[in-house]
């Protein structure tokens, strides 16, 4: 699978955002390490704090389909400057993907490609209950 593949699939989902307080549309697709692509929308409701990012719907989705091996995922947002996944996306990307790449786009081009060690470079995980 290429990664053009896997920005179309993230900004087909950012069709399907539901941002009606803060307008901010995001979508992500996250490529299993056997090629399968699962996507997610960010999804907002009326309190905040129960809203849930692009990043974290198509991770929740994948593993709850069984898929336990990731390879990269793509975030496309709006704006021109590269976007990033908010720091509990990141937590959990790291958690259940590991240190796989990041490719940050927009709704015209690519924006910035990071492994995710580099965008949590002190990560919290299991190593510290060994």
């Amino acid at each position: 699978m290429n990664d053009s593949k896997l920005i179309a699939a993230a900004r087909r989902a950012r069709r399907h955002a539901r941002a009606g307080y803060s307008r901010f549309k995001v979508g992500a697709a996250l490529a299993t390490a056997d090629g399968v692509i699962v996507s997610g929308c960010n999804i907002e409701n009326a309190s905040y704090g129960l809203s849930m990012c692009a990043e974290r719907v198509a991770l929740f989705k994948a593993v709850s389909d069984g898929h336990r091996r990731f390879s990269r995922m793509a975030v496309v947002a709006g704006p021109d400057a590269p976007t990033p996944p908010c720091g509990a996306c990141r937590q959990l990307l790291w958690e259940f993907a590991g240190d796989i790449e990041i490719i940050l786009a927009n709704i015209r081009r690519e924006t910035g490609r990071f492994q995710l060690h580099d965008l949590l470079p002190l990560p919290f995980d299991a190593r510290f209950f060994r």
